[in-house]
């Protein structure tokens, strides 16, 4: 339980580094552009507790998928980007791709626990 929630910090971290990002104008903004070492390095830091009971296939995945997901919708919502249908289509790839994985994962350790 510790890794998930471990995780949701780690993604929540990489989302808000990525939008400062978006904000230092290629680091010429000082706030921003400190606002994404912080972010950056607090999501590795608690994406490495995470990684101590969590798989590394799951906790990128998930990492890497739900900011993507997280990080477009901010880019829609704060930046006026564009939402069309096949990006609407993309996000929930995404996301069910995430789903699909977790779900072989603990697939996989049930059967090794049936097997022993």
């Amino acid at each position: 339980m510790k890794g998930v929630i471990y995780l949701g910090f780690a993604i929540l971290l990489e989302v808000f580094g990525s939008t400062m990002l978006k904000l230092s104008e290629g680091f010429t903004v000082l706030l921003p552009s400190i606002g994404v070492g912080l972010g950056f390095l607090g999501s590795f830091t608690f994406l490495s507790f995470a990684l101590k009971s969590i798989s590394l296939s799951s906790a990128y995945a998930t990492w890497s998928g739900i900011g993507t997901a997280l990080t477009a919708i901010i880019g829609m919502l704060l930046f006026q980007e564009q939402f069309s249908l096949l990006k609407g289509t993309a996000l929930v790839l995404v996301i069910l791709g995430i789903v699909l994985l977790n779900k072989s994962q603990s697939e996989s350790k049930e059967q090794k626990n049936t097997a022993v």
